[in-house]
C-alpha cells in the first residue's frame, strides 16, 4: 500500500504536462498532495490532471506562461485560492538554449534565462508568504556545468547554474522562517531527452555509457519519487543542498 505521507499538503509544479514535472506531480499526489499543475499547454496539463484524477487524488490544471510576471502571479493566486494554501513549490519548467557560443541567438539564451532562473525567482518570492512555516522549494538544475567539455551546453550551464545560487540564498535566508529549499539535477527519459537520444544516438550512447549505472532515469519512478521523499518529514533537516539524480553519473565535490 502506497505510503500518503504528504496528506493535507498543497504542491505547485510548474510544466507539469509532460516528462520529469509530470513525473513529479504524480508522485507527489500519489503520496497525497494536492498539485496545482503549471504550464503553457493546457491541454497537456489536463492530461496530467486526468492521470491524478483518475488515481483518485486532487489536481488544478493553470495555463500560464512561466516568462510573464503577470500570468505566474495569477497561477499562485488561483492555486492558492482553489487549495485554500500552498506547502510544497517545484520549479521544473525551462526552455533549453543549447548550441556554440558562436551560433546561439541571443533571444534563445534570453529565453533560458527568463523561463529558468528568472521564473524560479519569481515563483519563490510569490509563494514565499504561504510556505512560511512548513514549505519546501524543489528547484531544478543540471549537471551540465560539470562536463569535461562544455562545447554546445555554455548558455543551458549558465542558466542552471544561476538557479542553483538563487537555491542557495533561499535556502539561507528562508529557512529561519521554516523553509526549506533544496536543487536536483535529474537525467530522466523527458521527451526531450527522448528526442536528443533518437537524432544524437551515438553522442547518446557515450551519454548512458558514462553513466555507473548504465541507464536514463525514469520521470515518476526515479526523478518524482524522490522529490516526493525530499518534500517529507523523513528530510527535514536537508537544506540547501544540491542532489544529482544521475545514476552516479555527476561529481558535486
Amino acid at each position: 500500500m502506497t505510503e500518503r505521507y504528504l496528506e493535507g499538503k498543497t504542491a505547485l509544479v510548474s510544466g507539469a504536462g509532460q516528462g520529469v514535472g509530470q513525473g513529479i506531480a504524480l508522485a507527489l499526489a500519489e503520496r497525497g498532495a494536492a498539485v496545482a499543475l503549471l504550464g503553457r499547454s493546457l491541454d497537456k496539463l489536463e492530461t496530467t490532471r486526468d492521470l491524478i484524477e483518475a488515481a483518485g487524488g486532487k489536481a488544478l490544471a493553470v495555463a500560464a506562461n512561466v516568462k510573464s510576471a503577470d500570468e505566474l502571479a495569477a497561477a499562485v493566486e488561483a492555486s492558492v485560492s482553489h487549495f485554500g494554501g500552498l506547502n510544497i513549490l517545484v520549479n521544473n519548467a525551462q526552455e533549453v538554449p543549447l548550441g556554440n557560443l558562436l551560433d546561439l541567438k541571443e533571444d534563445a539564451i534570453e529565453a533560458g534565462w527568463q523561463s529558468g532562473p528568472v521564473a524560479t525567482f519569481r515563483l519563490m518570492r510569490l509563494c514565499y508568504p504561504h510556505l512560511k512555516g512548513d514549505g519546501v522549494i524543489v528547484n531544478l538544475a543540471s549537471s551540465a556545468a560539470m562536463r569535461w567539455d562544455m562545447s554546445g551546453y555554455g548558455a543551458y550551464a549558465a542558466v542552471k547554474e544561476a538557479i542553483r545560487s538563487l537555491s542557495r540564498a533561499a535556502a539561507c535566508e528562508w529557512a529561519p522562517e521554516g523553509i526549506r529549499t533544496n536543487v536536483i539535477l535529474p537525467h530522466a527519459m523527458s521527451p526531450s531527452l527522448k528526442w536528443w537520444t533518437e537524432t544524437r544516438p551515438d553522442e547518446a550512447a557515450e551519454f548512458v555509457a558514462s553513466i555507473p549505472m548504465r541507464r536514463i532515469g525514469e520521470c515518476k519512478e526515479d526523478i518524482g519519487e524522490f522529490v516526493a521523499t525530499l518534500c517529507s518529514e523523513s528530510c527535514r533537516y536537508v537544506n540547501g543542498q544540491s542532489i544529482a539524480l544521475d545514476g552516479g553519473q555527476a561529481s558535486l565535490g
